[in-house]
């Protein structure tokens, strides 16, 4: 799942250098890329022969790239085909770990991938599973209720007409099994007279795409193994491109980089510990060059955190998005 794209011409890693001068790779060290996609971040920190790059990502799409640089970096490039949630199954034996870097975008391939659907502009059976999936988009329209399909599109795409939406899909399907293009008709239906600027099946496709690959729980649970792996005085950078996820990453960094009181109860003097210090409290965004030259990255959101502690308790992290995990489980 990696960096924002220009449909028109190529793949572009996005905030690229504005990455590369927050991790700071000409120092050396190892830095793991859990969103290797196309491979641009990895590429560029491979660069300095003194890194090395431990990359992960849930598409086997990518192993064509993988084996490119591997070939050509040799011991200094591991690939895992794994989602980031399981950040814990790496070994990082002999390795001086610096950095850990999350793009949260789809790259051009997987975007233009027919057989993928993640674009409204495809035709045939809906799918959206980006590797490792439990089931996929086809099955949720398929076979989940009405109730719970209109909170899927409320919660994950804030879409408006969430429940007349869920209502005719389940008038449709028991006609038809329902493909990508008759999921866009239902959608447009429901829509016809609404103007907006953003295509009528955007935040439906985007609602889906978040269950079928579990994205909430999969960000939170790969950020708390990211704390757990990097070494203090390591950074964790997270680019996000939807508010869901940067309102998730914003709360990781800002909420456990505040000293405040473990307890309402308990004099101001004690205070719990911080996790992470900020050098940035607002977010990174793409220049107007890089806007212009790759239109989609306007939506792209930078932040980072350095660890400053070995222990940090995530509880909160978790309560605080429990709703959207209960959602994710409705299936």
């Amino acid at each position: 799942m990696n960096a924002t794209i220009n449909l028109e011409k190529k793949h572009f890693p996005v905030l690229l250098n504005e990455l590369i001068s927050i991790i700071s790779p000409l120092y050396g060290g190892t830095f793991i890329d859990c969103t290797f996609g196309q491979g641009g971040y990895s590429e560029k920190i491979l660069e300095s022969k003194n890194n090395n790059i431990i990359a992960l990502d849930r598409d086997k799409d990518v192993l064509n790239k993988t084996l490119k640089l591997q070939n050509k970096y040799k011991e200094r490039f591991k690939f895992y085909n794994l989602k980031f949630s399981q950040l814990d199954q790496i070994k990082l034996k002999n390795h001086k770990l610096k950095g850990i870097i999350f793009d949260l975008g789809y790259s051009l391939n997987q975007i233009k991938n027919s057989q993928k659907g993640l674009s409204f502009s495809d035709k045939g059976k809906l799918n959206m599973r980006m590797g490792l999936n439990d089931f996929s988009a086809n099955e949720i329209i398929s076979s989940m209720g009405e109730n719970n399909l209109a909170k899927v599109f409320k919660v994950f795409g804030d879409e408006k007409y969430s429940k007349k939406i869920a209502r005719e899909i389940i008038k449709k399907r028991k006609e038809k099994i329902i493909k990508t293009e008759d999921l866009v008709q239902i959608i447009d239906n429901v829509k016809k007279y609404q103007k907006t600027k953003i295509h009528n099946s955007t935040k439906v496709f985007q609602a889906l795409r978040i269950l079928v690959n579990k994205e909430i729980s999969e960000l939170i649970n790969g950020l708390i193994n990211s704390f757990n792996l990097i070494p203090t005085g390591g950074i964790i950078v997270v680019v996000s491109f939807h508010s869901i996820e940067d309102k998730i990453v914003k709360f990781f960094f800002k909420h456990y980089s505040e000293q405040k009181n473990s307890s309402r109860y308990l004099p101001e003097t004690e205070v719990s510990e911080r996790c992470f210090k900020l050098i940035n409290k607002k977010p990174i965004l793409p220049s107007l060059s890089e806007i212009r030259q790759n239109p989609p990255s306007r939506s792209a959101k930078l932040r980072y955190g350095i660890k400053i502690n070995d222990k940090c308790d995530f509880s909160e992290f978790r309560e605080k998005f429990n709703n959207l995990i209960n959602v994710e489980d409705l299936r």
